[in-house]
């Protein structure tokens, strides 16, 4: 069992099996929410994710027309977990609140590359990289 949380801790989500995907992402909203380089995220089949604590929850349509649900703390404003209409049995938890750089191995999937950032390299051996 591994367990994400926002800054403050009021909100959890514990995920138990493997990954389906561990992900960079450097689409522009990304960028934004994640007020970094990029954003690095965790993905889960949904019976293997449960969510606690109060959230308030943001929905945006993506670059190809799917609609994101992100649920972050309304105390500290933290994203801890989202969801794409489009992949209905899979929850998505934000990499660093798991706050364990050890939690995970490295990311197979770098996507929107061409909004990466000119100074900043992302690879890891078996990576997989998309425009």
């Amino acid at each position: 069992m591994r367990v994400a949380s926002c800054q403050c801790g009021a909100v959890t989500a514990a995920c138990s099996g493997e990954p389906v995907r561990i992900s960079v992402c450097h689409c522009l909203a990304c960028q934004q929410r994640s007020g970094s380089a990029f954003a690095a995220q965790v993905r889960f089949a949904a019976a293997d994710v449960v969510t606690a604590g109060e959230t308030a929850m943001w929905q945006r349509t993506g670059d190809e027309g799917g609609v994101g649900s992100f649920h972050f703390c309304k105390r500290c404003g933290s994203t801890v977990w989202y969801h794409f209409d489009g992949q209905p049995d899979v929850i998505a938890v934000a990499l660093g609140a798991f706050a364990d750089p050890h939690a995970f191995g490295a990311p197979f999937y770098s996507v929107y590359e061409e909004r990466k950032f000119d100074w900043l390299t992302v690879d890891a051996p078996g990576m997989e990289h998309f425009d």
